[in-house]
């Protein structure tokens, strides 16, 4: 699995184009001829744009669940909802399909952020709002999700 670093601001032009970030393009270059998976958050009202490779990991995964209970067939159904694939271009372009562009409410400016083996695209306003809620009680939730680890039992 790759960690991918960093979170970039960008532009997206009128058909949904955004030029990747030179140091995303640089983590990517090893899967880049693999192509990506672009798809709505579950969480949040942003984009999550999987390598291939982790893609596959996360469908072998998922099609593991027993297609005959509901509940799983539901929620197949609503996380593969709206899902493209997509490449990137020569010049490093990515493009975004209408829908999703709409779903994610992405305008002019836009933020990249990686979120260890993917990359999640926000429009930069709705990030930032994500962000400063995040921010009011981030340290109780570092608690809650990270604090009852010993240091050598994260890795």
């Amino acid at each position: 699995m790759q960690h991918l670093i960093g979170t970039y601001e960008c532009k997206a032009d009128a058909k949904g184009r955004i030029m990747m970030p030179i140091a995303i393009k640089k983590q990517l270059a090893n899967v880049v001829t693999g192509g990506f998976v672009l798809k709505r958050a579950v969480f949040n009202p942003c984009l999550e744009l999987y390598p291939m490779n982790e893609w596959i990991k996360l469908m072998e995964r998922i099609n593991g669940l027993n297609r005959f209970n509901k509940k799983n067939n539901d929620f197949i159904r609503r996380f593969t909802a709206g899902v493209k694939t997509v490449e990137m271009d020569v010049s490093g372009r990515l493009l975004i399909p209408k829908d999703l562009v709409k779903h994610a409410q992405i305008g002019k400016e836009i933020v990249v952020s990686s979120a260890i083996n993917i990359l999640e695209i926000w429009d930069k306003s709705l990030y930032e709002k994500a962000i400063d809620e995040a921010t009011l009680d981030f340290g109780e939730l570092a608690e809650e999700v990270m604090g009852d680890k010993n240091e050598d039992t994260i890795s």
